[in-house]
């Protein structure tokens, strides 16, 4: 095979201020405590409308540098609260007049935590007693319901608080009550027909079984906070401030002023005392080390999760595993009789698994480098090999694809056994399995994506693409997947409803296998190798084509690239050129510390730019 790349195979706002001077009891003494955001329950008399507002005039205040005074201070209290500064909280309420939240949401949030569904209900939409022409009676004040955020379902809210007491009566086997809730308060609101049968299979289930299907933790788990919080959604802010709501203000500034910085790669949060912005000098844009070992082309490569080892594979038949610290090689695995196309580790570094043209998966102990599990069952007449693997986030099974054969997609126990088959008429190009468990992505080479639930081994959704595709990487936060596309671009794309959400172009790919990959200290990054030889980074967030390294040998691939989980300033890649480059910043002692690496390693000073 000559020095080219793996190829593809052809076939209106209301205040909620209390008078200055009025008299607060303590708010963490009241019984509507749980999960507050500092609420009181005092003695105020509730107004006609959401918030309440004070018994006397009050001047106007004065805005704070641009910002409502009222909101501003209300954030603080409960940005105090949160911060576990209760009394502080409370003598600022005090002195400003201005309480969080109203006694009604105060009642309203210990409604759903405390499971009184029918308080709960007439809380949020206000209930008309005959003897009263309307509104619940608080503290001798009449409350009408809380103010809605604008094209809110109210029918939606009331199926949720019903779905949680149905579960809930399920859970406790009155099953006579459930089916009433069943028959009389959810079947008439005509919300989704899928969903209420779904609910209706339920009556069947043990409890444990109850929580499993329904994907549900009980009564006495986190449903009824959880609950809360998606109902809070849809009330006006205004009247119940979404919980933690300063410290996600804060967060929101950080994430502006990262999605600023180009150079983002600091393993610490940026300070909130000053703007933030990355020196270049800290970017890893130089080679500090050259590994010359692979007797062949450089197509697949992996940081191990604890940062400490670096497997290499490609044209060749064996495997390299290096110490990260010396760079020298651990171990070299031999067995595989054909190119080594794709490596993976597992969740705990100690297994390592490798896939093969020669039709098998091998799996190592990388501690002692010992081939512990051959898989042979892809086996098949014609060319072609293992394509891909995946780890299943507890390392207790893993999955394997190929292009051809009877188990184009299977999973595997880590003993060897077979778990479960794909029936699948597409050839795997490449797969991902989420870090929470719950997903699994499948590339083919028709063009095609596929999205599994991981537990169900049940396929979500599919969609085909115009461009053919050569990777998937799924996130850290088990939302998004990388896909690189032959037609030289890399597509960012939400695993649950298939949005792409930003594209990233510069890089040439079109005949060859390229990989890419998410990088930096919190995968604010995305790397590529390229068809001109060299290594592309771009910025996550804003897509802007950061830094075109060159240091590979041209003509030829950049294949491969793994960016070291454990150290931000450091990324590797690997080339037809049978190289594998170690890149890191200007000022890193990483030569310093290699001195007495093997003699096949050379060191390059000041390849790349930078």
């Amino acid at each position: 095979m000559t020095a080219q790349g793996m190829r593809f195979h052809q076939d209106a706002t209301t205040s909620n201020g209390t008078p200055n001077g009025s008299k607060h009891s303590d708010r963490h003494t009241q019984p509507f405590s749980n999960g507050t955001n500092g609420h009181t329950n005092g003695d105020e008399k509730l107004p006609q409308k959401n918030g309440f507002h004070p018994p006397t005039a009050r001047a106007t205040p004065q805005p704070f540098y641009g910002h409502d005074r009222e909101e501003v201070t209300r954030l603080i209290i409960q940005g105090l609260d949160d911060l576990g500064y209760h009394g502080t909280a409370n003598t600022l309420s005090r002195e400003s007049g201005y309480e969080v939240e109203s006694p009604a949401v105060a009642l309203f949030r210990h409604a759903v935590l405390q499971g009184d569904w029918s308080e709960a209900e007439a809380l949020l939409f206000g209930s008309e007693p005959a003897d009263e022409g309307g509104g619940v009676s608080i503290h001798n004040g009449v409350h009408h319901g809380f103010k809605f955020v604008e094209g809110v379902d109210q029918n939606q809210l009331r199926f949720l608080l019903r779905t949680q007491k149905y579960l809930e009566l399920l859970e406790s086997k009155d099953l006579g009550r459930a089916l009433m809730v069943l028959r009389q308060e959810l079947t008439p609101l005509k919300q989704d027909r899928d969903q209420l049968q779904h609910l209706s299979s339920m009556l069947v289930n043990t409890p444990d079984g109850l929580k499993k299907e329904a994907g549900w933790d009980g009564a006495t788990g986190q449903s009824r906070h959880l609950l809360l919080q998606e109902l809070s959604k849809s009330i006006s802010p205004s009247v119940m401030i979404p919980e933690h709501r300063l410290a996600d203000l804060l967060n929101q500034v950080k994430r502006n002023q990262i999605s600023h910085c180009l150079y983002h790669n600091p393993s610490r949060s940026p300070s909130l005392f000053a703007d933030h912005v990355c020196d270049r000098s800290q970017f890893p844009l130089r080679t500090v080390l050259e590994l010359g070992h692979n007797a062949g082309e450089v197509w697949a490569m992996e940081f191990s999760h604890d940062g400490k080892m670096l497997a290499t594979s490609g044209q060749a038949t064996d495997v390299l595993i290096y110490d990260t610290n010396t760079f020298q090689i651990l171990h070299r695995l031999t067995e595989h009789t054909d190119h080594v196309a794709y490596l993976a580790w597992s969740p705990d570094d100690r297994k390592l698994i490798t896939c093969s043209h020669d039709k098998t998966a091998r799996v190592w102990d990388t501690p002692s480098g010992q081939c512990i599990l051959k898989i042979d069952h892809h086996n098949h007449p014609g060319p072609g090999g293992l394509t891909t693997a995946a780890w299943s986030p507890d390392g207790q099974s893993f999955v394997t694809g190929s292009l051809h054969g009877n188990h184009r997609l299977s999973l595997w126990s880590i003993d060897g056994e077979p778990l479960h088959n794909w029936e699948i008429d597409y050839r795997v190009q490449d797969c991902a399995i989420s870090p929470n468990g719950k997903r699994m992505v499948v590339i083919s080479s028709e063009s095609q994506i596929v999205v599994y639930d991981f537990e169900s081994h049940q396929e979500e959704y599919s969609i085909f693409l115009k461009s053919r595709m050569t990777c998937v990487n799924i996130s850290q936060d088990s939302k998004h997947m990388l896909i690189n596309m032959a037609d030289s671009e890399i597509q960012l794309i939400r695993i649950d409803n298939a949005e792409i959400i930003k594209r990233y172009m510069g890089q040439q790919q079109g005949e060859f296998v390229i990989r890419s990959t998410f990088g930096g200290a919190d995968q604010n990054l995305i790397i590529s190798g390229s068809e001109d030889a060299k290594v592309y980074i771009w910025h996550k967030q804003n897509g802007t084509l950061i830094e075109t390294l060159e240091g590979h040998q041209s003509p030829g691939c950049v294949n491969v690239v793994a960016w070291n989980p454990t150290d931000p300033c450091m990324f590797a890649s690997g080339g037809d050129d049978h190289k594998v480059r170690i890149w890191s910043k200007e000022s890193s002692d990483i030569p310093t510390k290699r001195r007495n690496r093997t003699s096949a390693t050379s060191f390059r000073g000041n390849a790349g730019r930078g």
